[in-house]
């Protein structure tokens, strides 16, 4: 291969051929700025092969696995690529977590070493010692070492552990089914769920990421953590096609839109909460972003309001991505070329089979509500070590054909758009009758006065559960007269619902529980009382 134009023709490369043919043709070639550094295609790959090989040192075999806790960082970028490099998978873990929640994954993912930053070293003190494997300090915290060989016991730092500059790994042959990375889909909680995603499936992304215009030219702004799949579709792809990839320690509305204009950034990857914040920025019209050529979202629900407004006043495309970290379908929505279809996520992609279907696993028809279950070329493993809880999540048709579930309920229109209805675990039944939070929750962002609301469903005695919305009120409603009290946006919000829909509780809030990425963590609302 010469270059990666007809790379992409192969049936299977991997990200490290790809790294090193775009480091041999293009070595001076920005890869990375993070912060006020840069690091070129030839830096970049020589920091992989310094990791690779130091790993292979340690005897850790292809397949098994390394796990990182740390912010985002040029460092975080090269051992991600360093380990894939030795054919080592990466379990990248969410600092947000809890102690119990990290050594449950490093435990799951049996981890072979972890890669800690200085910020979360403390945090990593308090797993249990029984899970312990040996911890390297990726942004070379100070030991006590006092220049001697460090107890393998104690956090090392990274230029300690590190081979000498130019070391070079031994070749390894990383076939198509071997695990990539662990995506841990529930970090917020005791048991998370490693999300075995293979290479092959992480090719599809680059092959797919070459028809959205990214290349040697492109410019990505990230603004997403590390350790999410939101990030990783998008920032590897820009990497290995070429492109220089803009990195954000923290998302901030205005450094964020700072850095796009002075990077005449033409790519980026953000989750609605982001975009909401952008479009609210009061300088935000002030900033020349006439570079931007495509812009996506995915991760969670995306307003129909907030899509049109980015159309507006965003320059170039907008593309919304509907599906799982586990993989199975995606829907896409092209939301340039479809305005009169914002409040869907868009059709199946290319080769992307989505079905809908009843409790009983029957299909239903078009226009009926049913779960999103998809099957594609990139698809999850399974979950690492939970065979039950991978069972669970596919479904199989008449002919053997394997499926992912997504737990969403959605339904089809005559055009083959797929609207969604809301999350399945998150229906309310309330005297027998099905209640859908979303529709709940549309109704209540009417009122001029609410920003954000989200409804659960809590336990009554009366119905079985009643629907409960927590509510966030516009930052500038405190300031006008009528500002609206819980119990009379209750009455308001009744009088537009369907009898069997109505609210019994609204909680004010200043803000809504989320995770990293922007999602709404309702199970926080529901334990919250």
């Amino acid at each position: 291969m010469h270059d990666i134009h007809q790379a992409l023709q192969a049936p299977f490369a991997t990200y490290s051929d790809l790294l090193t043919l775009t480091a041999t043709n293009y070595p001076n070639a920005i890869a990375i700025i993070s912060e006020d550094e840069s690091h070129t295609f030839a830096e970049l790959n020589n920091s992989i092969n310094q990791i690779a090989a130091t790993l292979q040192r340690e005897a850790i075999a292809p397949t098994a696995c390394i796990a990182i806790l740390a912010n985002s960082s040029y460092h975080y970028i090269a051992l991600f690529l360093g380990a894939l490099r030795a054919g080592i998978a990466v379990a990248p873990l969410a600092p947000g977590s809890n102690p119990a929640s990290i050594a449950a994954m490093i435990a799951n993912a049996q981890a072979k070493r972890v890669f800690v930053d200085a910020a979360n070293l403390a945090l990593l003190s308090e797993v249990p010692p029984s899970i312990a494997t040996r911890t390297v300090v990726i942004d070379d915290v100070p030991t006590t070492t006092n220049g001697a060989q460090p107890d393998t016991k104690q956090p090392i730092p990274l230029s300690l552990w590190l081979m000498p500059q130019g070391s070079q790994p031994t070749a390894v042959d990383v076939q198509p089914d071997w695990p990539f990375n662990l995506i841990y889909s529930s970090g917020t909680t005791g048991n998370p769920k490693g999300i075995i995603q293979p290479h092959s499936m992480r090719w599809f992304h680059v092959q797919r990421a070459a028809t959205n215009g990214y290349g040697s030219t492109s410019i990505t702004l990230t603004a997403t953590p590390l350790y999410s799949n939101t990030t990783l579709v998008s920032l590897f792809p820009t990497l290995v096609l070429g492109g220089c990839v803009v990195l954000m320690k923290k998302f901030d509305a205005l450094q964020y839109l700072t850095l796009a204009q002075r990077h005449r950034v033409t790519h980026t990857m953000l989750v609605p909460v982001q975009y909401q914040r952008l479009m609210a920025h009061p300088q935000f019209d002030t900033f020349d972003l006439s570079s931007f050529q495509m812009k996506f979202c995915t991760s969670a629900p995306f307003s129909a309001a907030l899509k049109a407004d980015v159309l507006k006043r965003w320059p170039g495309g907008l593309t919304e991505y509907y599906g799982m970290t586990e993989g199975g379908g995606t829907c896409i929505l092209f939301v340039h070329l479809h305005p009169n279809k914002l409040d869907t996520v868009g059709q199946p992609a290319t080769n992307h089979d989505i079905r809908l279907i009843d409790e009983q696993g029957a299909a239903v028809p078009v226009g009926q509500v049913g779960e999103v279950v998809g099957h594609s070329p990139a698809m999850m493993t399974g979950y690492h070590g939970q065979p039950e809880l991978t069972r669970q999540a596919e479904w199989f048709d008449s002919t053997g054909k394997r499926f992912i579930r997504t737990g969403d309920i959605g339904r089809f229109d005559e055009d083959g758009f797929l609207t969604l209805i809301d999350r399945k675990k998150d229906m309310i039944i309330s005297g027998g009758f099905n209640i859908y939070p979303s529709d709940l929750e549309a109704v209540l962002i009417q009122h001029p006065q609410v920003l954000e609301a989200a409804v659960v469903g809590e336990t009554s005695e009366q119905w079985g559960e009643t629907p409960v919305a927590y509510v966030v009120l516009e930052s500038n409603a405190a300031t006008e007269n009528n500002l609206i009290d819980a119990e009379t946006l209750r009455l308001w919000v009744n009088q537009k619902l369907g009898k069997v829909q109505r609210v019994s509780q609204i909680v004010l809030m200043d803000s809504l529980p989320r995770n990293a990425i922007g999602k709404v963590l309702k199970s926080a609302l529901r334990v919250g009382k």
